[in-house]
């Protein structure tokens, strides 16, 4: 299973990014997604999970309000949409594939983690 992960970058506070991240090496469609983020000097954190058929969402209080976890089964890719970034957003961003279809806000739900994406956001 790989999970790819792409669209960090450098960007101004207040901005927006849109993640992507592309599955392959099991039915996408079956599992549940989230996206964690770890700091420079902090643990991993969760961010955003989403259910299989993407009915249900999940999101850390810290995000709420400003991202957006999706997902497209036909593209077995799931997308996660920062707004009004602020500079305690800066992190690796991670995606992950539950080892179930429904959701888990905690590491140990996910099976398969990606590489990450790095986000920074500058004052």
């Amino acid at each position: 299973v790989q999970l790819q992960a792409s669209g960090g970058g450098l960007v101004q506070a207040g901005a927006s990014l849109r993640l992507s991240c592309a599955a392959s090496g099991r039915t996408f469609s079956r599992y549940g997604m989230g996206w964690f983020r770890q700091a420079p000097g902090k643990e991993r954190e969760f961010v955003a999970s989403i259910t299989w058929s993407g009915d249900r969402t999940y999101y850390a209080d810290s995000v709420k309000g400003r991202f957006t976890i999706s997902r497209d089964n036909a593209k077995n890719t799931v997308y996660l949409q920062m707004n009004s970034l602020n500079t305690e957003d800066t992190a690796i961003y991670y995606c992950a594939s539950a080892y179930f279809g429904g959701v888990a806000t905690v590491a140990r739900g996910y099976e398969y983690w990606g590489q990450g994406t790095e986000v920074t956001v500058s004052s």
